[in-house]
Order: C-alpha cells, then sequence, then structure tokens
C-alpha cells in the first residue's frame, strides 16, 4: 500500500547569519612559550595571528545563545518562530540530552524539534543541507543551524602540534522558505578509511578502562597533520567544484569563497587549485578567529558580510571538512542585508 498524500514543495535561502565571539582575544604570544615556538612560525604554518578564548565560566551554550538571538532578530524573527534547531558541535561536554535542546531553554523555545551534529568541521555545511530539505519539504518553515565549539576545553596548552590552532566561538544562520532556489545541492561524503588522522583523546572509554587512574592527561585533539592536510589539499578542491557545478556556476561566475578555516595555507592552495578568478572573494577569517571547527563557516560568513557588505545576496560557494574524516559543500545565496542590523 502506498501513502496517499500530496507533496508540496517550496524554495529555501539563508535568511541571516549570527555570530559570536568571546571578547578574550589570544595572540600568539600568548601561546608560544609553552609550545617553544614563535609567532613568525605559527603565521608562516597556519596564518594565525591571534584567536578567541571564552573564560572559564562562558559555556557553549552561553555562546550559542548569543549567536542564535542575533541570527534569528536578523531573520525578523522571534525564537517562537524557530521550528527546528540543528546544533553541530565536537565539544559539548554531555553526551544526552543534546546541546540543542539545551539552547531551545536558554531560547524559551521549549517545543522546537532539536538535535546535535557531530560532523566535525563539516557539521555546519552538514546542517545547512538538512536544514534546507527540511524546508523544501514544508517539515519546518524556520529552522536554524547552529555551529558552535569551545574548543579551548580540548586542547592541550602544551602540546605543540595543536596549541596554537583550535579557538571558541558561535555561528548561526536562519535558514527558512524563500520564492527562488537559495541553497543548491550538498556534494558530502567521507573518507573514513583515514578516520583516525583526528581523535579527540582521551576518551570516556579510556576512563572506564582504567578506573584506578586519576590522570588519563588533558582532553585534546590530536591530529595527523601531514595526512589532514595533503587530504585536504588534494580532495577537497574536486569535490567543491562538484558543488559549485551542481548549483549550475563555474569558477568566473562565483562571487565568494568561504571554506572551512583549518589553515590559511590549505584555502590558498584550494583557491590555486580551484583556479578561482581575482574576482572571487575568499573568507580568511582564520587569521583573527583560529580553527573554531563547526562554527568556522558562519563565522567566517559573518565577517565577510561586515567587511564586504556589497556581498549580501550574492552567491558563495561552503566546503567543510575535518574529522572523519568528512566533508560536505554546497553554493548558498549570502542573507540579503537585513533592515536593524543587530550587533
Amino acid at each position: 500500500m502506498s501513502l496517499k498524500f500530496t507533496p508540496e514543495t517550496a524554495n529555501a535561502r539563508i535568511l541571516s547569519v549570527g555570530a559570536y565571539r568571546p571578547p578574550r582575544v589570544v595572540p600568539n604570544s600568548e601561546i608560544v612559550g609553552r609550545i617553544d615556538s614563535t609567532d613568525e612560525w605559527i603565521q608562516q604554518r597556519t596564518g594565525i595571528e591571534s584567536r578567541h578564548f571564552a573564560s572559564a565560566d562562558e559555556s557553549l551554550i552561553d555562546m550559542a545563545a548569543k549567536s542564535a538571538n542575533i541570527a534569528i532578530a536578523r531573520a525578523g524573527l522571534v525564537a517562537e518562530d524557530i521550528d527546528a534547531v540543528i546544533f553541530a558541535t565536537i565539544s559539548y561536554p554531555y553526551q544526552a540530552p543534546s546541546a540543542a535542546t539545551e539552547l531551545l531553554v536558554r531560547l524559551g523555545n521549549t517545543k522546537a524539534a532539536a538535535f546535535d551534529i557531530s560532523a566535525a568541521c563539516a557539521g555546519f555545511c552538514y546542517g545547512v543541507a538538512l536544514a534546507n530539505d527540511l524546508v523544501r519539504n514544508k517539515t519546518a518553515k524556520n529552522v536554524l543551524v547552529m555551529g558552535a565549539e569551545k574548543l579551548s576545553d580540548f586542547t592541550d596548552p602544551d602540546d605543540r602540534a595543536t596549541a596554537f590552532i583550535f579557538a571558541d566561538g558561535a555561528g548561526s544562520v536562519v535558514i527558512g522558505p524563500s520564492q527562488d532556489i537559495g541553497i543548491g545541492p550538498t556534494v558530502w561524503g567521507a573518507s573514513a578509511e583515514t578516520r583516525d588522522a583526528i581523535v579527540l583523546e582521551p576518551s570516556y572509554l579510556e576512563y572506564k578502562k582504567n578506573p584506578g587512574k586519576l590522570d588519563l592527561g588533558w582532553p585534546n585533539i590530536n591530529q595527523q597533520g601531514q595526512t589532514v592536510f595533503r587530504w585536504a589539499v588534494y580532495e577537497i578542491a574536486p569535490i567543491a567544484l562538484r558543488a559549485l557545478e551542481a548549483a549550475g556556476l563555474t569558477p568566473e561566475t562565483l562571487d565568494a569563497f568561504i571554506p572551512h578555516q583549518a589553515n590559511d595555507r590549505i584555502i590558498e592552495s584550494l583557491v590555486k587549485s580551484m583556479k578561482l578568478p581575482e574576482s572571487v572573494v575568499v573568507a580568511h577569517d582564520i587569521r583573527t578567529s583560529g580553527n573554531t571547527s563547526s562554527a568556522s563557516i558562519p563565522l567566517a560568513m559573518d565577517a565577510l558580510l561586515a567587511e564586504r557588505p556589497e556581498l549580501h545576496g550574492k552567491s558563495a560557494l561552503l566546503i567543510g571538512f575535518g574529522a572523519g574524516l568528512v566533508y560536505a559543500g554546497q553554493v548558498v545565496e549570502l542573507p540579503n542585508k537585513p533592515n536593524n542590523q543587530s550587533k
């Protein structure tokens, strides 16, 4: 027996973006002493000049709520207008209940659908893909997609390989109905055979296996830097071009490129491999925000629109990639400039 109903579909687009960066700015000079490095070495290796760290009493949800409130206000909505929350993060300290449901309570809307995504640096683009489908199929009208991380809680300050990379912040978008197509097809997948190239250790299971050992070391994101770098440089560019082609665009007709802010050298290599013309505006938020994993693309989007307001309503290619190793990318129409820009 087949279901008897007439499906209705709609178009979807990003209505707004909101971002929150903790006020504490941490320059490389605060990092280098403990890892026997230099500001010059860090900038040459990653492009990072500074990053933001949350205070000890500022939680992941504190940051997410501030970002969400900005995005909701810029969309001309109130919290009760949100039908679903998709929360991408790897640094929420609880397996259950979800970060998304805690955010709902903070926003004062406890009835919306809510769930988390664990797709690391690709999590935000995964969320955009799912939100687009929810709105297009009229399962939800307005969806909040959140990317938020407090990675300073999961970074060993003495680890020379990672102490200078990761940072804190929250970025979000509201995706809602549109007269025209505002989000292109998503190209996504995984290179799961290399999933151990980025690992958060020690895990909960390690603590269970060692009940008598009180200190198994600082929870830390360990990564095989060269493996991840080569994967990102050589395999992500063709995937990004597939997303561009799926949206019916070419490098010459694209307005902006907003990749995951993992490493400035990776970004430059992607631009070169994709043969993007100089007319394409490229986000380099990595330089002052560090790598904020799932938060990096919406943070970079917000920063780019603040710096280049003429990009409101223009096309942008998003591509996220990270632990798993997973990836996702799509072309979006950037949100229009809000009537009352919220700070």
